[in-house]
């Protein structure tokens, strides 16, 4: 029997009413498939965004600036702008990148922990329904896309799946996250999920 744990709100930003409803529906189809589901959130996740920010910004966006001008680019994307906008205030010295690197070490054994006696979690892909193409980019929205950067941090296998649909046609996803290697339980869970909760669907604006 796979152990499932869900979480709704990762301390950093609240995610929609639409969204929460749809991780504990998700939630309720492995209960009824024969899942043991508990309601918990993993300690230490509200670092998630600070994290993720400080490793790209620790050079201040040099290193993306460095990219750009490697690959010839001069016509940047309003995207990269904005992002390397973000970056910059937030450069730091090599002592500090050292100390940034021991912390994002802790936070993933605390993670780890997390799941000792559970096989996958289950939470929002993002704290708001996915961005119509060409939306602009503030901090906010880093904010709401911290549930992702959770497992970009600790580098486990998780799996992104449509769950349903937000008032104004846009799909709203869910994470189904495994322990470090399960990508296999990652994806049976995922697929399971898919079909019970429709899968991709075309957005409606």
């Amino acid at each position: 029997c796979i152990r499932d744990r869900f979480y709704t709100d990762n301390g950093i930003m609240t995610p929609t009413s639409e969204t929460t409803g749809i991780v504990r529906t998700a939630a309720h189809a492995l209960a009824d498939a024969g899942t043991f589901v508990e309601e918990a959130r993993p300690a230490g996740i509200e670092q998630s965004y600070e994290f993720f920010r400080d490793l790209f910004a620790a050079d201040g966006g040099a290193g993306v600036q460095r990219l750009l001008q490697m690959a010839g680019t001069t016509d940047i994307h309003p995207f990269v702008q904005q992002f390397g906008e973000i970056l910059h205030p937030y450069a730091m010295t090599s002592a500090e990148f050292s100390g940034l690197l021991v912390r994002w070490d802790m936070f993933r054994s605390t993670l780890l922990s997390f799941l000792e006696k559970y096989d996958v979690i289950i939470c929002p892909v993002c704290a708001t329904p996915a961005w119509p193409h060409s939306s602009t980019i503030t901090e906010e929205q880093f904010f709401a896309g911290s549930y992702s950067m959770t497992y970009n941090l600790t580098g486990w296998p998780a799996v992104a799946v449509r769950a349903g649909t937000s008032p104004e046609g846009l799909p709203i996803g869910i994470q189904v996250v495994a322990r470090p290697w399960r990508e296999d339980v990652a994806l049976a869970v995922a697929q399971h999920l898919e079909t019970v909760l429709g899968g991709w669907q075309r957005a409606i604006l």
